[in-house]
């Protein structure tokens, strides 16, 4: 079997609801996989009938077949990935190699075949192939049953215009839309739990994902920016994150401390990073400002400090887990991967000068009069001009 060319199919759910838009959406799957396959023994990428094709060499072993498509599951846009074979368009040959793709997902107990016919050149009908190829497999699997609501295993059989294109081995993607086609965002990214995961859910969305780290340092260490890194990594294997500005802002918190109400450090603090944040936003045109909030899970992310903190800056600002709960945001950094890293210990700019009763019901003219003795145009220029970046992607 080593002639046989592999096929991974990859499967969408959303981008076929674009209607005239589709086609646009298509191709930026198209490229994000192309970008991303690099690792993987790619031939091309083509579209067909509602859905994608990747080739991969021939010569490829199963268990390359199976991780690449495992690897295509966790990129945002994929509903589906369906892991198979090309092959002929002939009965006998379908047959075969239908029998192959049965044995591949193995272990089973009941399976169907699920034919579809793209064109109606190809004689034989979707329901003469799903009995013709169920009778082969009944065949090759006696101890097997044939079930039609929720088998173990569905038999894909795929017939287009030159070839068809068979498959048993099947795993849900993560669904979305493709980065990249719901513009540019800027998000506040911390080395903790929440903010990684608000990323993702953008991304998830398709929007290209800019972070911007804000470091306690120089008055904690900078082990927060080196965990923010390694964060960026796992969220850049999948395409989720594009470059990351990393802010030394203690000595600002420093200033803030010494010159405002206690109280109000923390809105402060956050005010300041939003404008930060919208300035950068601006030199690259993002259109909106992301951060990881969710509703009264801490002092800033009371309704009326949410408030607050908003009416710094003009841009829009999405917050995904607002609605979110602790164990669910949890849930969701372990299945991302980010988990383990943002449990490391690590001091950052959220745990600095922090006041012993913060405000939870702050009062935007009483913060606007506090915040009226800094200097926040110069330190935002200042900050500008000492910006240090990571570019991503890494590939």
């Amino acid at each position: 079997m080593e002639d046989l060319q592999r096929v991974i199919l990859v499967h969408y759910h959303e981008i076929g609801l674009k209607g005239h838009n589709r086609s646009k959406f298509e191709k930026r799957l198209v490229r994000n996989l192309e970008a991303l396959l690099t690792d993987y023994p790619l031939v091309t990428i083509h579209r067909i009938s509602g859905r994608l094709i990747v080739f991969l060499k021939e010569g490829c072993e199963k268990d390359v077949a199976f991780e690449c498509a495992r690897f295509i599951s966790r990129v945002p846009g994929v509903a589906r990935v369906s892991c198979g074979f090309k092959c002929e368009r002939d009965m006998d040959a379908m047959g075969g190699i239908a029998k192959l793709a049965l044995a591949e997902a193995a272990p089973f107990e009941s399976f169907k075949v699920s034919a579809r016919r793209a064109h109606t050149d190809f004689p034989i009908d979707s329901m003469q192939m799903n009995r013709d190829i169920g009778a082969v497999l009944c065949e090759a699997n006696p101890d097997a049953s044939v079930k039609m609501k929720n088998p173990d295993v569905t038999v894909g059989v795929e017939v287009v215009q030159n070839a068809v294109y068979i498959y048993a081995f099947s795993i849900p993607g993560i669904g979305g839309l493709p980065v990249g086609v719901s513009g540019k965002v800027v998000c506040l990214l911390s080395s903790g739990i929440d903010s990684p995961v608000a990323l993702w859910r953008m991304a998830r969305r398709g929007a290209r994902c800019f972070a911007v780290h804000f470091s306690g340092s120089p008055e904690t260490s900078d082990t927060s920016e080196y965990l923010v890194q390694d964060i960026a990594d796992v969220l850049d294997e999948y395409g989720c994150i594009s470059d990351v500005y990393i802010v030394s802002f203690g000595e600002y918190q420093k200033e803030i401390a010494l010159s405002c109400p206690p109280e109000l450090r923390v809105i402060l603090y956050r005010r300041l990073m939003f404008k930060v944040a919208a300035a950068i936003a601006a030199r690259i045109g993002a259109g909106a400002l992301v951060t990881g909030e969710s509703l009264g899970q801490v002092a800033s992310q009371t309704l009326a400090n949410i408030q607050c903190t908003d009416a710094a800056v003009s841009l829009p600002v999405f917050r995904p887990l607002i609605g979110t709960g602790k164990q669910e945001i949890i849930y969701e950094a372990q299945e991302l991967g980010t988990f383990k890293i943002s449990t490391e210990d690590a001091p950052d700019c959220c745990t600095l000068f922090m006041p012993r009763n913060p405000e939870t019901h702050g009062k935007l003219s009483v913060v606007e009069e506090a915040e009226s003795v800094l200097d926040e145009d110069e330190w935002i220029e200042r900050i500008l001009s000492e910006v240090r970046i990571v570019k991503y992607p890494k590939r």
